[in-house]
C-alpha cells in the first residue's frame, strides 16, 4: 500500500507535483473514489486520515492472541447490488455468512428482529405464523400518525413487546426516548411472523475472506494514490498542492461548527479475550435492559470463521463525546444540516462524501455505491468536456 509521510506529500508539491484530488478520510467512501480516479481516470490522489489506518471503521486487525477482531464494532456485509458485488470481489473473496442476533429479555435468549420464535420463547406459546399475525394485531395499539420511533413499534406491535426490546435499547443506544427520535430509526427493523432469525434478509450476505483491511490495502495498492496516516486535514490544507477537494469527514467540522455543532452519536468499546472457545452462540447478543451498561456484546469468530482456542468480544456502550458515529435522526438536525449543505453548494471545489459529508446513516454497501456514483459524475463530466474540445479542433482541408 502506497503510504508516505506528510514531508514526502509537501516535497511533491515542492516539485511541482500536484495532486488531482486530495480525499479527506480512508474509510469506504474515500478509498473508493480514490481506486476508481486512480486507476479509472489515471487521477493522482492524495488519501489522508487522521487514524494511523484506512478502512475507516471498517478497520479490522488481529489482536494479541491473534485473533481478527473489528476495532470500531462488528461490520456485516449486505447488498442486493450485484454491481456493489462485483466491485468489491475485485479486492477480496468472501466468505458466506448470515447475519444472527440475540436480545436477552427476561430470562431467555430470543431472537431479533421478533419472530415467531421470539413471540413463542418469550411467552410460552406454541403459536403458528397466521396465530402469530392474529397476536401482534391484538396487541397493536394503532398510531393515526406516525412521526417517532416509538410510533412506529407501537404501531405494530404494541407496547408491552415495545418496552421489553426497543425502548431501553433505543434510550442506551442514542441517549434520547424513542419518542424524541425520527420514526426511520425503528423503521429499519421488521417484524416477522415466521421463523427467519436472520438479521437481514439481502441476496448477499458475506464477510471479506481475510478481513476488510487486507481489502482496503488491495483497493489502495496503486501507483496514482499517495495516503498519509495519522494526519488532520487541518495539517495538510496548506501544504500540498491539489486542484479538488473530497471531504469525507464531519460536514460542520469541515466549516468550522459556524452555525452549530451537529449532534453525533459516540461509541465505546471494551474489548476482551477469553479463556475458552466459544463465549455466545451467536456474532451478537443484544441487551436492551437499561440496567446493564453495555447495549451488545460481539463474539468475532462468529463473523470470520477463525479457529481458535481462545475467544475475543466487544462490549459496546453509547455516548456523548468521542468520534462521531451515528448522525442522530432529528428535524431539528436535519434543518441544521440544510444549512450546512447550502454552505456547501456555494463551495464549488469542495464535494462532501459519506456518512459525516453528508450527516445520513449509510450501510457500508451505501457508501460504496454513494462513491461509484460519484465517480461516474466525474467520469462523465470529464469525457463531456473532452468530447468538446475535439469538437472545436480544427478541420484539415486538403487541397
Amino acid at each position: 500500500m502506497p503510504e508516505i509521510t506528510l514531508e514526502r506529500a509537501e516535497e511533491n508539491s515542492r516539485r511541482g507535483l500536484t495532486y488531482d484530488y486530495l480525499i479527506v478520510g480512508a474509510g469506504f467512501a474515500g478509498s473508493v473514489l480514490a481506486e476508481r480516479l486512480a486507476a479509472g481516470l489515471g487521477k493522482r490522489v492524495l488519501l489522508i486520515d487522521r487514524r494511523e489506518h484506512v478502512g475507516g471503521n471498517a478497520y479490522d486487525h488481529l489482536n494479541e492472541a491473534g485473533i481478527l477482531v473489528h476495532r470500531y464494532g462488528p461490520h456485516i456485509f449486505h447488498t442486493n447490488a450485484q454491481r456493489i458485488v462485483d466491485y468489491l470481489s475485485e479486492f477480496t473473496e468472501w466468505r458466506p455468512y448470515e447475519h444472527r442476533v440475540l436480545a436477552q429479555v427476561d430470562e431467555h435468549l430470543l431472537p431479533i428482529p421478533i419472530n415467531l420464535t421470539t413471540l413463542n420463547g418469550l411467552y410460552g406459546l406454541s403459536l403458528t405464523e397466521e396465530q402469530a399475525q392474529d397476536f401482534l394485531a391484538s396487541r397493536a395499539e394503532p398510531v393515526a400518525d406516525i412521526r417517532t420511533s416509538e410510533d412506529v413499534v407501537i404501531n405494530q406491535i404494541g407496547r408491552e413487546l415495545y418496552e421489553k426490546f426497543f425502548r431501553g435499547y433505543t434510550r442506551k443506544q442514542w441517549g434520547l426516548d424513542p419518542s424524541e427520535l425520527d420514526k426511520s430509526v425503528t423503521s429499519r427493523i421488521p417484524t416477522r411472523t415466521t421463523t427467519d432469525d436472520r438479521y437481514f434478509t439481502d441476496t448477499f450476505q458475506m464477510m471479506p475472506l481475510e478481513g476488510y483491511t487486507k481489502m482496503f490495502e488491495r483497493m489502495l495498492d496503486h501507483p496514482g494514490i499517495d495516503i498519509v496516516l495519522d494526519t488532520d486535514f487541518e495539517v495538510v490544507r496548506e501544504r500540498v498542492s491539489y486542484q479538488h477537494l473530497v471531504y469525507c469527514g464531519p460536514i460542520d467540522e469541515y466549516f468550522g461548527h459556524c452555525l452549530g455543532r451537529l449532534p453525533y452519536r459516540c461509541l465505546r468499546f471494551r474489548h476482551e479475550t477469553v479463556n475458552q472457545e466459544q463465549f455466545q452462540k451467536v456474532a451478537v447478543v443484544n441487551y436492551p435492559a437499561e440496567t446493564v451498561p453495555y447495549t451488545r456484546i460481539t463474539e468475532y469468530k462468529h463473523l470470520t470463521g477463525q479457529q481458535h482456542p481462545l475467544t475475543s468480544l466487544t462490549y459496546e456502550f453509547p455516548c456523548e463525546d468521542g468520534d462521531p458515529y451515528y448522525p442522530i435522526p432529528r428535524p431539528e438536525n436535519a434543518e441544521l444540516y440544510a444549512r450546512y449543505k447550502a454552505l456547501a453548494e456555494k463551495t464549488p471545489e469542495v464535494t462532501f462524501l459519506g456518512r459525516l459529508g453528508t450527516y445520513k446513516y449509510y450501510n457500508m454497501d451505501q457508501v460504496v455505491g454513494q462513491a461509484l456514483a460519484l465517480y461516474k459524475r466525474i467520469a462523465d463530466a470529464e469525457a463531456e468536456v473532452g468530447q468538446a474540445l475535439y469538437a472545436q479542433q480544427p478541420i484539415a482541408v486538403e487541397n
